[in-house]
């Protein structure tokens, strides 16, 4: 069991990198159509790796080794939450600590890595958006704990595959008013995470709304690359775990090669469909003022706290 958690978590993180690029090109893809235009097409993010992967990148003389690690660690910490999610299948080990709070601190580390990279360039810019960013992630990363531990009150334990299984046993549970609760909890949380509308609007590079391009504006190249790749990873992964949560059939609980094919077609069928939702929705949805942004996300707050009372009420019932 052990060495098929190994290999499956192994599977998730080299399908989350081939499959994210496409899935930010889906959902430009999907921006533009709707906006009225065509689009460079759904392979452009892959291409625009290629072309960074192939590029030195320059810093300025006063950078410090933030510049090279920070990136690094941001993907890194993007491909170990790819690994300890359940997206393909719900098999785990000791090994591998598929638990809310192990989910939630690489999360984190990851966040502070890219406001490190912003802060180090010590531009205006830099600081600004890392300000922003700490200053969101300090609300968001409470929601996202606080949602997830309202599904796992019921069943008695913090590990995000028994939490799925224990949805795929019982689907009344997905309907719940707890969960209801808890997925709008989570969904907020997830488009403040990754700098989406109304908290950022990826496409723009005005000083007055910028947040994730603010950091990432000093770095060029190979750092660049891997800073949008562990971003894109971020997304995908936080679309992969509300998809689990909302709908887990055709996971894999056991390792047969049929049910991890089912996995990984439901896999790109809930990441892809969420991601054109999302997408869609952003178009409909105006950029909120900076100091609006803290009172959506105590909104979600109160939202996920809301599915923790009701679900240990409905407990105790």
């Amino acid at each position: 069991m052990n060495v098929d958690a190994i290999f499956l978590a192994f599977l998730q993180m080299v399908v989350m990198v081939i499959l994210t690029p496409l899935l930010i090109g889906i959902m430009r893809q999907v921006r533009n159509r709707l906006e009225g235009r065509v689009g460079p097409g759904i392979l452009q993010p892959w291409r625009d790796l290629r072309k960074l992967f192939a590029k030195e990148p320059l810093r300025a003389p006063g950078m410090s080794w933030v510049q090279s690690v920070g990136p690094i660690l941001l993907m890194i910490s993007s491909l170990s939450v790819c690994a300890l999610i359940p997206l393909v299948s719900t098999i785990h080990s000791r090994l591998i600590p598929g638990d809310l709070f192990v989910v939630v601190s690489i999360l984190l580390l990851g966040t502070v890595a890219l406001a490190l990279v912003g802060l180090d360039a010590g531009t205006a810019f830099g600081g600004m958006g890392s300000s922003r960013h700490m200053t969101i992630a300090a609300m968001v990363e409470p929601t996202v704990l606080v949602a997830i531990y309202a599904l796992s009150i019921p069943i008695g334990s913090s590990a995000l595959g028994a939490i799925v299984r224990a949805r795929i046993a019982d689907p009344s549970s997905i309907i719940s008013l707890v969960s209801l609760l808890a997925l709008v909890a989570l969904g907020i949380a997830t488009m403040a995470e990754t700098s989406r509308m109304p908290v950022d609007n990826p496409s723009t590079h005005l000083e007055l709304t910028m947040v994730h391009e603010a950091m990432v504006l000093e770095s060029s190249g190979r750092d660049l690359a891997w800073l949008e790749l562990g971003s894109w990873l971020r997304l995908g992964a936080l679309l992969g775990l509300i998809g689990s949560l909302l709908l887990p059939w055709g996971m894999a609980t056991q390792p047969t090669i049929l049910e991890i094919f089912l996995g990984l077609f439901m896999l790109i069928v809930k990441l892809f469909g969420l991601g054109a939702l999302l997408s869609g929705m952003e178009v409909f949805l105006a950029k909120l003022r900076l100091f609006r942004v803290p009172e959506l996300l105590a909104g979600s707050f109160v939202i996920a706290l809301l599915a923790v009372i009701a679900s240990y009420l409905l407990e105790v019932s």
